[in-house]
């Protein structure tokens, strides 16, 4: 007679479900965490213009947008139909770009401030006076790191 019998007719133990409400509640943490909601209402129409030779941002952390544009007809009443300068989530004057730039500064860690990258999404219609006004501005805060935002040519 053998000392290890087996046992037959009984089935595998069932799973614990108790930690799965846990893992769940993990789970929807880090995502809420992890997750980089939008900063900024778009309050201007921007249609960029089309290029051919285009490179990607790595860093969106260390990039600040300026758009450029008519506003949106929400706004046309308030502001009328001539291209505005949008910063954050507001409307600004050129003036106004040294402050902005200098408050997304502070928010970066100082090793990183040398890659922040100030990228302007002006409209195709928008004059060259108003984006070179832009570009003035940026020089005079030092922020000298420029990027033109364009979408793929469609070939």
């Amino acid at each position: 007679m053998s000392k290890f019998q087996k046992k037959r007719g009984k089935s595998s133990p069932a799973i614990s479900t108790a930690s799965l409400p846990d893992i769940i509640f993990m789970l929807l943490f880090f995502f809420m965490v992890v997750t980089v909601l939008r900063d900024a209402e778009l309050k201007v129409n921007v249609i960029t213009p089309s290029a051919t030779e285009l490179t990607k941002l790595e860093k969106k952390s260390l990039v600040n947008y300026l758009y450029v544009g008519k506003p949106t007809k929400k706004y046309q009443e308030t502001y009328g139909t001539r291209p505005l300068l949008q910063l954050g989530d507001s409307f600004k004057r050129v003036k106004d770009i040294p402050l902005f730039i200098e408050q997304h500064r502070v928010k970066v860690p100082e090793v990183q401030r040398k890659g922040i990258t100030s990228s302007l999404r002006v409209d195709g219609d928008v004059t060259m006076g108003i984006v070179s006004d832009i570009k003035t501005e940026l020089r005079k805060a030092g922020q000298l790191k420029i990027n033109y935002s364009a979408k793929p040519r469609g070939e």
